[in-house]
């Protein structure tokens, strides 16, 4: 595994795991229960949010936790973690454009989607890494 794509990985993964872990508490749930609603996101989306970014954490983490994993395997969780991160960063973006939403609710108060535009970018160099992975193991066999 190249190590870009592991420094990535264990990044993402706790980053993600511990942002969703954290709105379950306060003053993190109130947050981002004003950032849902002020964002006209349907409710459902508050628990969705924070289970999902947990998800999303955890396949990035599965892989380290579990050495016996196939490469193939390994690259195609990392994929699909990927892939969930995307969305979830889009989805953050569309939140912090919202001229409803006030900095004060969003992560360190930023209005402009710095952070969700950074981690979209990491998502998708990790997606690059896991894909090229998954085409080397394709070729080799």
């Amino acid at each position: 595994m190249p190590r870009q794509l592991k420094v990535l990985t264990l990044l993402l993964g706790i980053l993600m795991f511990m942002f969703g872990f954290l709105k379950f508490f306060h003053p993190f749930d109130g947050w981002f229960n004003i950032q849902v609603q002020q964002s006209h996101l349907p409710h459902a989306a508050v628990l969705a949010g924070k289970f999902g970014e947990m998800l999303t954490g955890g396949l990035f983490l599965l892989p380290w936790l579990r050495k016996q994993l196939a490469a193939p395997t390994r690259n195609l969780l990392f994929l699909t973690a990927s892939v969930f991160l995307v969305v979830q960063m889009v989805v953050a973006i569309y939140v912090h454009l919202q001229p409803q939403v006030p900095a004060s609710v969003l992560p360190l108060g930023i209005k402009p989607p710095v952070i969700p535009g950074l981690t979209l970018f990491l998502g998708l160099l990790t997606a690059f890494y896991a894909g090229r992975g998954l085409r080397v193991e394709k070729a080799s066999v």
